[in-house]
């Protein structure tokens, strides 16, 4: 208990941080406030500073964090993206992500760590992307929608091959036990379809700014039940995560405009304000650097998971890019889709604790994924800019 009040308190202080640097950099460099959020939490960590420390209270609300992370990130799932011509690429993809990261795994190391590794490298970072797109005013446009589609995968994708390959089953048992799970995720989504929407939106309405909340109650349950079936049924918690998230959006589907940004800024408050931070600088926190500063050779690796996941993950990407997109816009999109870190951690995590990967192999992954969330977003959307600053003057001139 007594190592645990000082992290209670780091924590919060960290969190506070992480925004007002982000915005006093911003002037200059755009950084994803996720950023500083992993490297305060590795400087104040047993690492280096020793202020806050492992604790199964936090981890728990890390684990918060996360499901938060891809509840999210399941709202935020536009369908019309999977449809047609932007559908097809971006899973074909994602495929050919898949096969090229066990290839490259196997390279590496041999039996289920290449796995591990693989579906470590095919991820994209949705979660982190989506406030990036948001904030730039890019989610409603082309390049937003391709990006979302492309992370939709690239964060779906690896939950069902975490289900099926790391569950700790035979493949074949894992794929019924996942069929399960998805026989009773559609009938929620049907459910969801079928709601009488005036009378629940009306009440949900009424219920906006009072203590009832009804609408945060009502998230909360869907999360949380899917997260228990996913656990029952020893599938990744994320899983259920991401599907609870896709349900609460079919649910919320006819709201007015009004009330769904209403509840949508209650959830991200919730979110973003409070446990996804946690997550973030906890994984900081518990980040094995010392594995690294033992192994000095090992950050040689760095560079070169950089550019695996550039040429696994974003390279395939490419494919979604919208037609007529220019050589900028392509590449853009490259980098992107090569941005991932919540699947990173949570596969490496799995590795990990199944014996799988060495805590060396998932400090590198971890490393490499922290970079590429540094690196890809800012150099992309630089790339990106021009346009969007120009389209945004344009409109300015319009109004």
């Amino acid at each position: 208990m007594d190592d645990l009040e000082p992290t209670l308190l780091v924590i919060p202080i960290l969190a506070v941080l992480a925004p007002l640097f982000a915005r006093g950099l911003g002037r200059w460099v755009r950084i994803p406030v996720v950023v500083f959020e992993l490297v305060l939490g590795i400087v104040v960590g047993p690492a280096l500073l020793g202020w806050a420390v492992p604790s199964d209270f936090v981890d728990t609300l890390a684990n918060f964090g996360l499901a938060m992370l891809f509840f999210v990130a399941g709202t935020e799932i536009e369908f019309g993206s999977f449809q047609g011509r932007l559908g097809r690429r971006a899973s074909l993809g994602w495929l050919i992500s898949l096969a090229a990261g066990i290839a490259a795994g196997f390279l590496l190391a041999p039996g289920e760590a290449a796995i591990v590794i693989g579906v470590a490298l095919c991820s994209t970072a949705l979660g982190t992307l989506l406030p990036i797109l948001r904030d730039a005013g890019e989610l409603r446009t082309p390049f937003g929608r391709a990006v979302g589609a492309i992370g939709a995968i690239g964060e779906f994708g690896p939950l069902v091959a975490i289900s099926i390959f790391l569950g700790g089953r035979e493949p074949g048992l894992s794929t019924v036990i996942l069929a399960v799970f998805v026989l009773v995720a559609a009938g929620g989504i049907w459910l969801a379809l079928q709601l009488p929407h005036g009378a629940m939106h009306k009440f949900v309405n009424t219920t906006l700014h009072t203590s009832g909340q009804f609408a945060i109650r009502v998230v909360f349950l869907i999360l949380a039940a899917l997260v228990a079936l996913s656990i029952v049924l020893d599938l990744d918690m994320l899983l259920g995560a991401f599907t609870a998230g896709i349900i609460w959006r079919l649910i919320m589907r006819d709201a007015s405009e009004e009330d769904r940004e209403a509840v949508e800024s209650k959830i991200e408050g919730v979110a973003f304000g409070f446990l996804v931070p946690v997550f973030f600088i906890y994984t900081g926190v518990t980040f094995d650097l010392q594995a690294l500063l033992d192994q000095p050779v090992l950050f040689l690796l760095l560079p070169v998971g950089l550019v695996a996941l550039l040429v696994i993950r974003g390279l395939p990407s490419m494919l979604a890019a919208p037609e007529g997109s220019s050589r900028r816009e392509r590449f853009s999109i490259v980098l992107l889709g090569a941005t991932g870190l919540p699947i990173i951690v949570a596969v490496t995590a799995i590795g990990v604790d199944e014996g799988i990967l060495t805590s060396s192999q998932q400090a590198v992954l971890v490393a490499t994924g922290m970079l590429s969330v540094l690196l890809f977003p800012l150099i992309g959307m630089a790339l990106r800019g021009e346009k969007v600053r120009s389209s945004g003057a344009m409109q300015d001139d319009m109004a």
